[in-house]
């Protein structure tokens, strides 16, 4: 499976949400379809896409914290949505390692950011490691 894809997938369908007003369930099978995604990428999208809305209060409450001077409403719909998968993945998903939650989430900012969107995505995701408070949305959801 591609998990690059099927985050990049989930990345374009929280920003068609959220852009385009289609609720996620829509903007996600939407996406698989045309893009004609395999089972199991199809699958880690609706994941991703699903855990994000589900957990979004404390997601975006997480990158507020860590988002020094920048109140998630002042981010670009891609950053805001490249931090809310990787926050979601270092938060929720017990089976990616942070590593590689926050590398894929720079890499989605170099591909889809402007110049200063990787070191942001970075910087915000590495204060959060550091602090040790990436369980602390994970501890009270019952996971």
């Amino acid at each position: 499976m591609s998990r690059r894809l099927a985050r990049e997938t989930a990345l374009k369908a929280l920003y068609q949400a959220e852009i385009g007003k289609f609720q996620i369930t829509e903007s996600a099978q939407i996406l698989i379809h045309e893009f004609a995604l395999a089972e199991d990428v199809a699958k880690y999208v609706r994941e991703v896409t699903s855990g994000v809305m589900e957990h979004l209060e404390e997601i975006d409450s997480l990158i507020n914290q860590f988002s020094i001077d920048w109140p998630i409403n002042r981010l670009g719909s891609i950053e805001r949505n490249i931090l809310r998968i990787a926050v979601f993945e270092l938060s929720y998903r017990e089976d990616i390692p942070d590593s590689v939650a926050i590398n894929e989430a720079v890499e989605l900012a170099k591909k889809y950011g402007d110049d200063a969107s990787p070191k942001f995505v970075n910087g915000v995701l590495g204060n959060i490691l550091r602090q040790g408070l990436k369980g602390e949305i994970h501890e009270g959801a019952g996971h």
